[in-house]
């Protein structure tokens, strides 16, 4: 049986399963208990789990980061909530140089079970300290899992699964959809990591994107539809590893492909994923792929630039017809 809820709740739901199951998961992060997270995700777990299992930290994502690194080594696992991906910045050394490489550096004798988790990409008028995806640069470094969730239930069986993984984890939300609402069950299940979602079957074109570019995805592919264009619809929902399996054959079916990704053009995942269908697709392809990114610079703070700056169902759209060689 499902209920219908939001995507914060879903995420609130993964997290309490999987502190009731495991007593060496914990939460820590800047506002989660006392507060009940900055964006309300972990309301009621400090009543329920204690001070000592969510953990209010000061405003030091570096340090907060290493400690729970240090845990993770040491036989707990932690899930550590950044308030922002943006402010995580400050702790990519922690991410990046310690949790990334524990496996490799110690040669197979500590793993790093950790979750690192918050809203990533814009969310309006915040700027352009508030407004940056990451995915591309923890997806590059070897040693870390990079998953990102759309809808409540992937957000609940997606952090099942990372809690349970044995390697670190970085788990891309959207301040913008905490209170997107979908079914979730109400018995066990976990999402998969490392396998992409077709959320539309499709015949002229495959539409590829992930996180909250699917919703502008989905907006377009209705467009299409009603102009006699079949859009097939891929969620990546994990950045790394990526499902390639899954594009390709897609590709293979319809022959066309367009990738829409909220972050920057230059060495993004976009750029990862035309590679690869380029590599494994090309002799089905009967045009060229073509990216739908942010535009080549930082997001402005006007409201009319946001606009211009992002990804929306029209470009799209363009870009659809301009691979179909339609006007």
């Amino acid at each position: 049986m499902s209920r219908v809820i939001a995507l914060r709740d879903a995420i609130r739901e993964g997290m309490i399963e999987e502190m009731r199951r495991d007593e060496s998961v914990f939460l820590m992060g800047e506002e989660v208990a006392e507060y009940n997270g900055a964006y309300k995700v972990s309301k009621g777990m400090l009543d329920e789990f204690g001070e000592k299992r969510v953990i209010d930290t000061p405003i030091s994502e570096l340090g907060f980061a290493g400690i729970g690194v240090g845990a993770a080594m040491n036989g707990l696992r932690p899930i550590v909530e950044f308030m922002t991906w943006n402010f995580a910045v400050l702790a990519f050394d922690q991410i990046v140089n310690n949790a990334a490489k524990t496996l490799s550096q110690s040669a197979g004798q500590f793993s790093c079970p950790i979750v690192f988790r918050g809203p990533s990409g814009a969310a309006g008028q915040l700027a352009q300290q508030h407004s940056q995806t990451f995915e591309s640069w923890l997806a590059n470094c070897p040693g870390l899992k990079v998953i990102s969730c759309i809808n409540p239930y992937d957000a609940k069986g997606l952090i099942k699964s990372a809690i349970r993984d044995n390697d670190p984890i970085c788990m891309m939300e959207s301040e913008l959809l905490y209170g997107h609402k979908g079914e979730v069950p109400e018995g066990e299940y976990l999402v998969p990591i490392g396998k992409a979602a077709i959320r539309r079957e499709g015949t002229d074109v495959t539409l590829v994107s992930f996180n909250k570019m699917m919703l502008e995805v989905e907006k377009a592919a209705e467009e299409l539809a009603k102009e006699g264009i079949s859009a097939e619809v891929i969620d990546l929902r994990t950045i790394r590893p990526m499902d390639y399996q899954t594009i390709v054959e897609s590709v293979k079916k319809t022959n066309r492909l367009i990738v829409v990704d909220e972050s920057w053009p230059f060495a993004g995942i976009s750029a990862e994923v035309t590679y690869e269908v380029q590599k494994y697709a090309f002799d089905y392809l009967d045009a060229p792929v073509i990216r739908v990114n942010a535009a080549d610079t930082s997001l402005p703070y006007a409201a009319v630039y946001v606009d211009a700056y992002l990804p929306n169902p029209k470009k799209i759209i363009d870009a659809v017809k301009q691979v179909m060689y339609v006007k």
